[in-house]
């Protein structure tokens, strides 16, 4: 593109954007990859191996109902953030205030860990843990939008994959250190470290306490750290029309909210006007995605469920896959720099679809077979999610970073009833098919439909120039 023409696509001024910012800082990079490690525990102690098994335990009904229950708080869950992301995103954009807005959304995560030391194990408790589930799934995702914007702001275009793929490998680390520090506190041996009993799960529900400090004090240098650039605020003259014709004080405040949905329409129409790979990209990426949150969703409860590991059993293998996918999303994070992001992600995806075949296949070789294949699925998960925001990264214009992350995981939650309900169906279908009252192992093969789905989508995506990005950076 010669420097006279004035339209610049994503692809390029993302790029521009990567390339024009100042050297990364160790401390800038180290500062926002914190935030990773701090929020961990609630992907990895609440979401995935503790609290989402705990609420689908026999305490709370039968393994079906829970199942299904967990399910369907998830699907509600991802409804939501399709219809706030971008809201967020547009906010955070215009007014300049993506740590701000991080800083409390944080919080609030850790609040909602914090109250479900309060869901007890009965069935009259069920519906409590499933809401503090389903808002703190909420309010995590939609943070997770402004930090990956600030991924903008900490690398350039030579080591976004690097960088992206250290702040990944920060969270699995975190959360590897998070669960055997609680499993070892609280939960094994016997009454834990500091004595909690395991009357009415006392040791569970103390954990999520624990996990709620954890989030508050170690995410605490991304916010000492990072700041938001301080930049003149221009609102959009459709925008301003709409606070004038608003002057109430509760409707200059909604007016924003109003505006960033008709936003929303222009974003989408604007960026297929100038970048559709783009655009196909989002569309992919957001049937893989669902595919590999499904995978953590789901796998802890198969391993319980179908496998028979016990809950400490359970933890143990949530930490050893946590060391695995921390050092090879680390590791893929230099070859996303080398190779390109999207090899790294049809490679993953790939190597996920045999596994999660092998695990479906073998379901009866006992808990060997899950810790073979689970811990090679977990091999593969990271790296793709990576990849994919590093991909992103080198997509976004400059200045519409959260707009555009937004839009990141709106199409990512718009689907997300995907892989529970095929989940659901093929459960169903394991039960007419075999007679079985457990055929938790047939939920697989939805999520194998679903990561086929995500790469066949990814077959016609253009790799983006990194040669030219390394190209540039060496000069």
């Amino acid at each position: 593109m010669s420097e006279t023409q004035t339209t610049v696509t994503p692809v390029t001024s993302g790029r521009l954007a990567l390339e024009s910012a100042a050297p990364s800082s160790k401390k800038k990079i180290i500062s926002w990859a914190m935030w990773d490690w701090g929020t961990q525990p609630f992907s990895t102690i609440v979401v995935t191996f503790v609290f989402a098994v705990y609420l689908t335990s026999e305490a709370f009904g039968s393994e079906n109902y829970t199942s299904q229950a967990l399910a369907w708080a998830t699907t509600i869950a991802g409804v939501l953030v399709a219809f706030l992301a971008p809201v967020m995103g547009q906010s955070s954009d215009r007014n300049n205030r993506t740590m701000r807005d991080l800083r409390w959304q944080t919080w609030f995560i850790a609040i909602a860990a914090g109250l479900m030391f309060f869901v007890k194990p009965h069935p009259q408790y069920l519906l409590l843990g499933l809401v503090l589930l389903g808002v703190g799934t909420v309010v995590n995702e939609i943070a997770s939008v402004g930090n990956n914007a600030m991924l903008e702001e900490v690398a350039q275009g030579h080591n976004v994959g690097r960088i992206s793929g250290f702040g990944w490998g920060m969270g699995y680390l975190g959360g590897i250190v998070s669960l055997l520090a609680f499993n070892y506190m609280f939960i094994e041996p016997e009454h834990g470290l500091f004595g909690a009993s395991n009357i009415e799960s006392l040791d569970i529900r103390i954990t999520m306490v624990a996990s709620a400090i954890w989030i508050a004090l170690f995410t605490l240098p991304t916010f000492l750290n990072l700041q938001d650039r301080h930049m003149q605020r221009h609102l959009p003259a459709a925008e301003n029309v709409w606070l004038q014709r608003k002057p109430a004080f509760l409707w200059r405040r909604l007016g924003p909210v109003v505006y960033a949905y008709q936003e929303l329409g222009r974003s989408v129409v604007r960026l297929w006007s100038v970048s559709r790979q783009t655009v196909f990209f989002l569309i992919a990426s957001a049937l893989f995605r669902d595919g590999l949150n499904a995978i953590f969703s789901f796998g802890a409860v198969i391993a319980a469920g179908t496998f028979g590991f016990s809950a400490a059993e359970v933890i143990m293998f949530g930490a050893a896959a946590n060391v695995a996918a921390g050092i090879s999303t680390m590791l893929f994070g230099l070859l996303d720099d080398r190779i390109g992001p999207k090899k790294v992600i049809m490679t993953s995806l790939i190597a996920l679809i045999v596994l999660a075949t092998v695990v479906f296949v073998l379901h009866d070789g006992g808990k060997t077979v899950f810790w073979i294949a689970g811990m090679g699925l977990t091999l593969f998960v990271g790296p793709a999610q990576s990849a994919s925001r590093s991909y992103l990264a080198r997509l976004v214009p400059e200045g519409q970073a959260g707009e555009v992350f937004g839009l990141y995981a709106t199409t990512g939650r718009a689907v997300s009833f995907i892989s529970p309900f095929l989940f659901g169906v093929a459960i169903s279908v394991g039960v007419a098919v075999t007679g079985s009252e457990n055929t938790q192992y047939w939920g697989i093969l939805g999520i194998i439909v679903v990561l086929i789905g995500g790469l066949l989508a990814m077959l016609p995506v253009r790799e983006p120039d990194v040669s030219a990005m390394l190209k540039d950076s060496a000069q």
